[in-house]
């Protein structure tokens, strides 16, 4: 809202990286009045693109809650669900595997591939719900 009253907007495609595939199963919110107290507790997982010269790149990261770090990211021209699973495989193999991922209703976190790896790994799924940052 105050983004509005300052006359501020982005200058980037948005609205777009989250797009939800129907057909996908969305899981539940799992961080209603979860503090993250510990590392590997919660792990959260978000696309963002990156503006370049002649179009644009996408980044996603992989951040523990509870420091609030990166553990992981990556950069593509692609946004999909391999792509994704990777990243977070990557950030398992060198930070061991958190409680719950928490990630958005996008098609690349709700596909079979992304959501195998994730339950496949005794990863707690968590998906925020639509419209929620």
């Amino acid at each position: 809202m105050y983004y509005r009253v300052m006359g501020l907007r982005a200058i980037m495609p948005g609205e777009h990286t989250s797009k939800r595939n129907k057909a996908h199963k969305v899981y539940p919110n799992l961080l209603r009045n979860l503090k993250a107290e510990r590392p590997n507790q919660v792990w959260a997982t978000d696309i963002t693109y990156v503006p370049m010269r002649k179009g644009f790149m996408y980044l996603v990261a992989i951040i523990d809650l509870h420091g609030r770090c990166v553990l992981n990211w990556s950069v593509s021209n692609t946004m999909d669900a391999q792509w994704c699973k990777e990243t977070l495989e990557e950030a398992v193999a060198v930070h061991g595997r958190p409680e719950i991922i928490n990630t958005d209703q996008g098609s690349q976190f709700t596909s079979g591939i992304f959501t195998h790896s994730v339950l496949s790994n005794n990863i707690k799924l968590s998906m925020d719900g639509k419209g929620r940052p």
